[in-house]
């Protein structure tokens, strides 16, 4: 069993700027972030290969997001820039144990382990 715990979440106003943390109970392939906003579809974010630190962003963050990895303790930080009200969503930490292609964005929400999330509100 795989525990991911995030952090981080809550209010913040448009323009500014949020940071947002998992950490894996025990080393991992890949982790990622997708989330999902209140009647929408789940939203892939973005994700990193532990190893090689190689990251993929999803079309709608590219620019304004920045995920990056502490080998160390198995954690990941997703760092927003420039937030939105678009950005209102609950996030959700995902990993992956078994190696080979972690595929895209968008299936960060397939994979097997995921955390309970932690919400994220951009005010206008």
């Amino acid at each position: 069993q795989v525990d991911l715990v995030e952090s981080g979440g809550g209010s913040v106003q448009t323009g500014g700027s949020l940071r947002i943390s998992c950490a894996a109970s025990s080393r991992m392939h890949c982790m990622g972030w997708f989330r999902r906003a209140p009647g929408k579809e789940p939203e892939g974010v973005a994700l990193v290969y532990i190893a090689t630190g190689e990251t993929f962003y999803g079309d709608r963050v590219k620019g304004r997001l920045t995920l990056s990895r502490e080998n160390s303790n198995n954690t990941v930080y997703l760092h927003m820039v420039s937030v939105s009200p678009e950005d209102t969503a609950k996030y959700y930490c995902a990993a992956r144990q078994k190696g080979g292609s972690c595929g895209r964005p968008s299936d960060i929400q397939y994979w097997t382990f995921r955390g309970p999330g932690t919400q994220v509100t951009v005010s206008s």
